[in-house]
């Protein structure tokens, strides 16, 4: 029987049981593909070790490509489903970002409060964390990978490309290292609206945890009874 999910959606058997059948090579994939693609960037390998990499990488790319469009086929509303679905289509393009989904475990973590609010905020402060630590890591990457070999390039190794994704996603940009090719600043044009939207996260979930802490506080101040309003 099939189920209800969101927006009226329907979920049929078969692609619930694609899900259940892909939930744990999808994430072996991406784990792959960051490591096969780290491997080839940071060794900076040529010749047969560099085609064996790229050969795992665009295997683990297919993997995605093809849940995308199977998980697409298999829905009774394939609109809707395209529509409600913006992540599946970005794990397709970008694989690597499934990875975020298992930090899923930090949020549930003994003495961790279980409201919904708390439950919310400590899943945007760990999706977020999470998010920023793999965009500067994917940025460094992809940047090396433009630029190491452009003539006047400046960022030439690793530990160049850590820095300089750091200081362009806090937008800090010392200017040491500059990207001077076209791809590579276009790389750090989206690392830094990219590092602006997930550092506005985090602003906003440490605001929001500071409030709820002080808000007890503050009613005890005024002797008012913090839980009159529920009852």
């Amino acid at each position: 029987m099939d189920q209800p999910r969101f927006h009226g959606e329907i979920e049929s058997d078969a692609e619930r049981a694609w899900r259940r059948f892909t939930r744990i090579p999808l994430p072996v994939a991406s784990v792959t593909y960051l490591v096969a693609y780290s491997w080839k960037v940071i060794a900076d390998l040529h010749g047969s070790s560099a085609e064996v990499l790229i050969a795992i990488i665009l295997v683990s790319w297919a993997m995605f490509i093809v849940n995308y469009l199977v998980r697409l086929s298999l829905s009774p509303h394939k609109w809707l489903w395209f529509r409600t679905h913006p992540a599946e289509l970005a794990f397709a393009l970008m694989p690597v970002l499934r990875i975020v989904l298992v930090l899923r475990v930090f949020t549930d973590l003994p003495g961790v409060s279980h409201s919904r609010s708390s439950m919310r905020r400590n899943r945007l402060a760990v999706y977020g964390v999470g998010s920023v630590i793999i965009l500067i890591y994917l940025g460094a990457l992809f940047v090396l990978d433009v630029e190491r070999n452009a003539p006047g390039a400046t960022i030439v190794s690793f530990g160049d490309a850590i820095w300089w994704a750091c200081t362009t996603a806090t937008t800090t940009g010392y200017g040491d290292y500059t990207p001077v090719t076209i791809p590579g600043r276009t790389i750090g044009v989206g690392l830094m609206f990219g590092g602006l939207t997930l550092i506005g996260i985090l602003t906003a979930s440490l605001s929001s945890w500071v409030a709820e802490r002080n808000r007890p506080r503050d009613a005890a101040d005024r002797g008012d009874d913090p839980d009159a309003g529920s009852r």
